[in-house]
């Protein structure tokens, strides 16, 4: 097989065999992962990414994980070279938002590649949602004002040195959660992935050649450039703006603008969050990365699914976030929900810009929000705190060709639900109902997607955190269609229903029962 084809270009055969040999490797990381974690957060709703990068530190592959993970992890490995010098055998970590990160329980490790002659081939990296990473209430999901009150702020630091855990680094994650033996495990899990993904590029390296695997790592990159600038340069130019809103922040009553100018000019796009609301004495407030990777996102979803996923994407468009905004705050402010549900508006704005620029290519909008729940307490059977996490899936936009898909995680979240069984065998809780909330769906010509019910009762006093939105501001239709129902949270104690406000943290004695009842998607053309 021919490194050209005659005219000088690469070859695209050989392009397009590279480009699944680096997903591989993102792909094959994800199954270490998973297959050796701890906790059901990440064994079975695989609430991990892994991804592959350059020796500039250029995104070149990932595995079809978690968008919102995805998208920001380029700022985490930056940070990381920024603050470290990575040696061989050297894993770095990290979760500190304002140093690339996205919220604290997503940790990340990044681990430099180097060929045999001891030159640098890349980085592999992962980034996993750990269900405690200390702070103020358990899950680590609460409300906050501060980013000390949501867990324990990692800056870049080198958790392997020269292949040797640093067990110091370890324990100053350790020695602040509740569950250290789960988050042992996790971490444990992550640093075999990172070692899997570090001997899998240095395998290609040994076969194919040190500079022609760096080359296809440029060429697979510049590729996706082109196709992103093509598919920006089919949009109208012009200036398309777009604003939708969080229900609240949490603390106060008020809705949350998001404002987005989406300006294309010839094959370059400027998106522009000035307007948005300034940020929050809240947990609202998304990072920088996060506003990134949403963007990311969404160019990614319309390129269509044979362009290669990598930073390529991002090079023609230029992301404008004020300091100071919801969308790129100032530290020390909380961003726990920033991460979770800011994100799925930003990505709402977005399309809704899109729409308008390209009617009838953009689907309406899907549930809004990731409906996120932690309890946490004490767990008689097994002698030992627990920290319950889950997101909860809802309600697809439709789009001007089908319905919206029920019962799903849409855009920024891409994972699974926990089991039933694996939810009760490994915590205190029991699932008193799961079924789909038919009807939540938007009318129209093609209905929005339905949302879900997920009951689940505590055997014990625990403290609960709910971080949910699309609760009073319903997803919006599209050409006509009706936007979808809006989703409820409730508590039921001794047979009675409280109702419950989109983002609360409470207190359950034995028996009570959370109820979350999730948006349904928007509807799409007139009935």
């Amino acid at each position: 097989m021919s490194e050209r084809s005659p005219n000088g270009r690469v070859d695209p055969v050989r392009l397009e065999v590279y480009r699944h040999l680096f997903a591989s490797i993102a792909e094959e990381m994800g199954a270490v992962l998973q297959r050796s974690a701890f906790s059901p957060n990440i064994k079975e709703r695989r609430d991990y990414s892994c991804a592959v990068f350059d020796a500039r530190a250029e995104m070149a592959a990932l595995a079809a994980h978690i968008p919102v993970h995805l998208g920001a992890m380029p700022l985490s490995v930056a940070g990381c070279l920024e603050s470290l010098e990575l040696e061989p055998g050297d894993v770095a970590i990290l979760n500190d938002p304002y140093r690339g990160g996205s919220h604290l329980p997503d940790i990340t490790l990044v681990a430099p590649v180097f060929a045999e002659e001891g030159e640098l081939l890349g980085f592999v990296a992962n980034r996993a949602h750990h269900a405690d990473v200390g702070g103020a209430t358990p899950g680590s999901m609460g409300l906050a004002s501060e980013l000390s009150e949501e867990g324990v702020v990692i800056p870049p630091r080198k958790l392997v040195r020269g292949g040797k855990l640093d067990v110091e680094v370890r324990d100053l994650l350790l020695d602040a959660v509740r569950t250290p033996e789960e988050r042992a495990g996790d971490l444990r899990a992550q640093l075999a992935s990172v070692r899997r993904g570090v001997r899998r590029l240095r395998g290609m390296s040994r076969r194919y050649g040190r500079q022609e695997v760096g080359r296809y790592m440029l060429e697979l990159i510049d590729y996706t450039e082109r196709v992103a600038r093509r598919f920006i340069a089919s949009l109208p130019d012009g200036e398309y703006r777009f604003e939708d809103a969080l229900d609240d922040d949490g603390v106060s009553e008020g809705p949350v603008p998001i404002v987005v100018a989406l300006r294309i000019r010839g094959e370059e796009a400027e998106v522009d969050f000035t307007g948005t609301s300034s940020q929050r004495p809240s947990s609202v407030n998304a990072p920088y990365a996060v506003a990134v990777s949403a963007t990311y996102y969404v160019f990614r979803a319309l390129l269509g699914e044979d362009v290669p996923s990598n930073g390529g994407i991002l090079r023609p468009i230029r992301v404008v976030a004020p300091e100071g905004s919801v969308v790129n705050p100032r530290p020390p402010a909380a961003v726990a929900a920033g991460n979770v549900e800011t994100s799925q508006r930003i990505t709402d704005v977005l399309l809704g810009a899109l729409a308008r620029a390209v009617p009838g290519r953009v689907p309406a909008a899907s549930q809004g929000t990731m409906n996120n729940v932690t309890v946490g307490g004490w767990d008689p059977a097994r002698k030992r705190p627990y920290a319950y996490y889950e997101t909860i899936a809802g309600g697809a936009g439709a789009s001007c060709r089908s319905d919206g898909a029920s019962a799903t995680h849409t855009h920024m979240t891409n994972t699974l639900n926990t089991p039933v069984e694996a939810l009760e065998y490994a915590y205190p809780l029991h699932v008193l109902r799961y079924e789909v909330r038919y009807g939540s769906g938007g009318a129209g010509r093609h209905r929005g997607g339905d949302g879900v019910r997920r009951d689940i009762r505590v055997t014990g006093a625990a403290r609960a955190c709910i971080l949910s939105d699309r609760r009073r501001l319903f997803p919006y239709g599209l050409d006509g269609g009706d936007g979808g129902s809006v989703g409820r949270n409730v508590l039921i104690r001794d047979g009675e229903e409280r109702e419950l406000p989109g983002k609360i943290c409470l207190d359950l004695e034995p028996g009570d029962v959370l109820s979350i009842r999730t948006p349904g998607g928007g509807g799409f053309g007139a009935a």
